[in-house]
């Protein structure tokens, strides 16, 4: 059963951000979205906070290359061990054997000092973020040149580690008893039954729904997947997240187009996390009356499909249409100004 709550467009970030300094842009981001604060990602700061490496500790057969900035997978003799190892600790649910260390993610330990410091000036909740399988194992070549994707032993490391990992997270997330937000991250979707991303429907959906099955049995946590191209998004619904989050400002005509799937998912609970407010194609030269319009356009074609206005507006949240590491800290700093004001006018707290 899908988790029930009325978001009412409040705003949220995807992860990565362009800043250096991690204590103010925490205290910039608790500000600017109380009601779902995001751990950031400071990928400017170094490799080790890249969403694939971030995900690395704990994974067996993986080794990151600090001097190319890259994830390899080993091919050294003691692979047995290091599998032995991962699967002991995996089926104790040792969860503290996966941790992401401070180094990794220096963001999610500073957001949740400030967070603990004075619960009650935030809302319920607390955002975060993990790279998904298919992206991860998309990524990398074991030691024949094959694509991870395709070494069943690998990719099963993964599904497990990452949902084990996943479930780190969001017991830490879930200090001072808010409620964590997760999303899975899965750009390598986009675009996905192109020859680009040759892997089978199937396998994607299985391994995402292993995933959001184990945090579901032991969590309370909101579950997302966020893609931020055109993908197919039947697909995405069927792993059964309970948050669909796509790039509306690029990619909204496409979204639309499942709407036999759209209208059973918001039916069944789901939420909708609008991407409306462009990163990589941002000009600068955006409103908040031109983002308003174009969140409209998908807002009017769910009215027109029979769905109640309250029922949208619960079900709805605003995001950035990705994350925000590829952009400069100027720019950054207007969309997120951008959110924050068109997130504050749809959920009626300020006037149009």
């Amino acid at each position: 059963m899908k988790r029930d709550f009325a978001f009412n467009f409040m705003a949220t970030g995807i992860g990565s951000v362009p800043f250096l300094d991690v204590e103010n842009t925490c205290h910039r981001i608790l500000r600017i979205f109380p009601d779902i604060p995001f751990w950031p990602q400071f990928v400017k700061q170094g490799h080790l906070e890249d969403m694939s490496i971030q995900a690395t500790q704990g994974l067996p057969l993986l080794e990151v290359n600090h001097e190319k900035n890259s994830i390899y997978v080993t091919s050294a003799e003691d692979q047995e061990s290091e599998l032995i190892s991962f699967y002991e600790h995996f089926m104790a649910e040792d969860t503290d054997y996966f941790a992401v260390g401070h180094e990794y993610a220096a963001g999610l330990y500073k957001l949740l000092e400030l967070i603990d410091k004075s619960p009650k000036s935030y809302g319920p909740f607390v955002k975060g973020q993990i790279v998904g399988p298919i992206t991860l194992a998309g990524s990398l070549k074991d030691p024949t040149g094959k694509s991870a994707l395709y070494n069943s032993e690998i990719m099963d490391t993964i599904v497990k580690g990452l949902a084990i990992k996943a479930l780190w997270l969001v017991k830490k997330m879930s200090i001072s008893d808010k409620r964590p937000v997760i999303f899975i991250d899965e750009p390598y979707l986009s675009g996905f039954g192109s020859a680009f991303t040759p892997i089978q429907r199937e396998e994607v959906v299985r391994s995402i729904r292993e995933i959001i099955d184990y945090l579901r049995s032991r969590s309370n946590a909101f579950i997302g997947i966020h893609c931020c191209g055109n993908t197919d998004w039947a697909m995405i619904i069927e792993t059964g997240i309970d948050i669909v989050s796509f790039d509306s400002f690029d990619y909204m005509d496409y979204f639309l187009l499942y709407r036999t799937e759209i209208v059973k998912f918001l039916e069944e609970r789901g939420t909708v996390a609008w991407g409306v407010v462009p990163t990589t194609s941002f000009s600068g030269k955006e409103t908040v009356s031109d983002l308003r319009a174009q969140l409209e356009k998908g807002l009017d074609r769910f009215y027109e499909w029979g769905i109640n206005r309250g029922t949208v507006a619960e079900r709805s949240i605003i995001t950035p249409a990705c994350g925000l590491g590829a952009v400069t800290p100027h720019k950054a700093e207007r969309i997120l100004g951008l959110l924050s004001s068109l997130s504050a006018i749809m959920s009626g707290t300020r006037s149009a």
